[in-house]
């Protein structure tokens, strides 16, 4: 970042996939298969049957550092929305957010967005770990989100 250049604390990457919004959405909103598709790499595991429905779920995640994550729903709309603030157990989540949108383009399509947002992040401690989170590595997790829903049983698209 230059001097005099604001530093964007929104980071976002769009794509369409090849697949309905319900079909994607369930890989999202089930926190187990969350690792599956992690372009970030940073989950490790979840424990199954956490799937949410509403604001106010929460989901445990552990992370590939071993760390527990409590992931509370800020923002749901079933197969078209879903966001959450992560904490560590038993704490205020510490503001940032992951937000996924995802939006019907036709009957066999879906605009997939995925947001970063650390404009309201108070731990300093996260704020390298903030910063290093770009366009690249949310687009990352929508490429492996498209590449499990749009191959086919046999591995081919």
């Amino acid at each position: 970042m230059t001097e005099g250049e604001a530093e964007s604390r929104v980071v976002s990457s769009s794509r369409d996939i090849a697949a309905g919004p319900a079909e994607i959405f369930e890989l999202i909103a089930d926190p187990a298969q969350q690792p599956r598709w992690d372009g970030n790499d940073n989950l490790s595991e979840a424990a199954p049957e956490q799937r949410v429905r509403a604001v106010g779920d929460v989901f445990e995640m552990t992370t590939t550092k071993g760390q527990l994550r409590e992931n509370h729903i800020v923002e749901f709309e079933e197969a078209r929305l879903i966001a959450w603030r992560p904490a560590e157990p038993g704490r205020k989540p510490p503001g940032h957010l992951w937000r996924w949108e995802l939006e019907p383009i036709d009957d066999a399509t879906t605009r997939v967005t995925h947001t970063y947002d650390w404009s309201q992040l108070t731990d300093t401690k996260r704020l390298p770990r903030a910063r290093a989170t770009t366009a690249d590595s949310l687009r990352a997790s929508i490429d492996r989100l498209a590449g499990l829903v749009e191959e086919g049983p046999d591995g081919e698209a």
